[in-house]
């Protein structure tokens, strides 16, 4: 198969692979406002989507989400290699960075932001005239030894009213339990997820993420001090919220140090 991307002059043609609709949704209005040229021409939910996308609709790029289900998008590309230009999407991973620049691979680091599309547009934009690359020895070097799967959360979506706000765990000082929700805790803000504590504790860096409470887990950095009460009770007071987090019996441990 001839790749359109080789001599074409007419308008460049993508697909977008991502299994979350808010991030594909957001990922699109930013492509739109960067690259208004670009055509995205298909939308997919999983690997065989994308791989089934790109074979009707011959794309000049394919923007891939690493870890999507059915087939990855490192598969995908293996598939398609030499046939389109290829962007991976990718939570932020020094490693999978080094790994994406060695290899002269297009990634998009989520969550998305302008300056991290426009990077990545700014490189295709360089590219797409030449013929797509055989990606084969770049993948094979990924797949052995980069990018890695994030082993832990990288940012959560959480409701806010009646929107959806894309949250790092950086920004985050702690979840609390609220019912069948757990509220996420920033400097400014509140918001809600659907996790539970239970889920989110296998999930989170357990080096960055304590939890101190059946209800509480809290961002390490974001403690101030530990107090300690008349009755041996412990609190933790925050760097950037007024309130206080009780500490149960069970996780005193953890701050026996400090």
């Amino acid at each position: 198969m001839s790749s359109p991307a080789s001599g074409s002059t007419a308008a460049p043609k993508a697909i977008l692979a991502e299994d979350e609709p808010l991030l594909a949704e957001e990922l699109q209005e930013l492509l739109r406002a960067l690259w208004p040229q670009l055509e995205i021409v298909a939308r997919a939910g999983d690997g065989v989507e994308a791989l089934h996308a790109i074979e009707t609709h011959r794309p000049d790029v394919a923007f891939l989400d690493i870890h999507m289900p059915l087939m990855t998008g490192l598969e995908v590309a293996r598939q398609v290699t030499g046939r389109c230009h290829v962007a991976f999407i990718t939570s932020y991973d020094a490693h999978a960075v080094e790994a994406f620049e060695a290899g002269a691979i297009d990634y998009v680091l989520k969550p998305p932001t302008v300056a991290r599309i426009a990077a990545t547009v700014e490189r295709l934009k360089a590219r797409i005239a030449q013929p797509p690359p055989d990606l084969g020895a770049a993948l094979q070097s990924l797949a052995q030894g980069g990018p890695r799967a994030p082993r832990y959360l990288q940012w959560i979506n959480a409701s806010r009213g009646t929107s959806v706000r894309l949250i790092t765990v950086d920004e985050i000082l702690y979840f609390k339990s609220d019912q069948k929700y757990t509220l996420v805790v920033t400097a400014d803000t509140e918001a809600l997820i659907k996790k539970t504590i239970k889920t989110l504790s296998g999930e989170l860096d357990p080096s960055m993420f304590w939890q101190v409470h059946r209800s509480t887990i809290v961002n390490v950095h974001a403690i101030d001090s530990v107090i300690r009460d008349d009755r041996g009770g412990l609190s933790l007071r925050l760097k950037e919220r007024p309130e206080r987090l009780p500490v149960s019996e069970a996780y005193h441990h953890l701050f026996h140090q400090m």
